[in-house]
C-alpha cells in the first residue's frame, strides 16, 4: 500500500520532537512491503525532506516527500506533482481521511508519551488483510 503520513502534529510535534514509535512503525511498514511518503500542508516536497525526512534518521524508510493539498484534494494532487496514489493516510486533519481514508491520530503536540502509532500499526495492517482477502 501507499501510506501517506503527515508532518506536523502526526509525525512531529510542534516543539520539534519526532512522535514515539515513528522510526519503528516505518521500518515495519517497509518490511511489511508498503511505500511510505511524507507530505504537508504547510512545507514543500523539499523542506519536508531536508527539514524532516533527513535530520530525524527517516530516509531509509521514505519513498517520497509531497505538498499536501489543503482543499481540492484529489485534483490538486498532480498539480502538487504527487505521481501517486495514497491508499491510507495517517493524519490529524479529518478531512484528508475522509477523502483518501485512514486514520485520524490525536494530534502530538510537544514531546511526551505517546503509543497512537501502536493502533495505527494494527489499522494499516487491518486494512492490508481486508484488501488481501477482498475477490477481484
Amino acid at each position: 500500500m501507499n501510506i501517506f503520513f503527515d508532518v506536523d502534529e502526526t509525525i512531529l510535534g510542534y516543539d520539534g520532537s519526532l512522535r514515539p514509535l515513528v522510526k519503528q512503525t516505518f521500518e515495519s511498514l517497509v518490511q511489511e512491503g508498503h511505500r511510505i511518503y511524507i507530505w504537508s500542508g504547510v512545507r514543500t516536497a523539499e523542506t519536508v525532506r531536508s527539514e524532516v525526512v533527513e535530520p530525524y534518521g527517516l530516509t531509509a524508510y521514505v519513498t517520497a516527500c509531497y505538498q499536501k493539498p489543503r482543499w481540492d484534494h484529489r485534483e490538486l494532487l498532480p498539480r502538487l506533482g504527487v505521481d501517486v496514489e495514497p491508499d491510507f493516510c495517517v493524519d490529524d486533519y479529518p478531512e484528508i481521511v475522509e477523502v483518501f481514508g485512514g486514520i485520524l491520530i490525536k494530534p502530538y503536540q510537544r514531546e511526551r508519551p505517546d503509543a497512537d502509532l501502536e493502533r495505527v500499526l494494527a489499522a494499516i495492517r487491518a486494512a492490508t488483510a481486508t484488501s488481501q482477502s477482498t475477490p477481484i
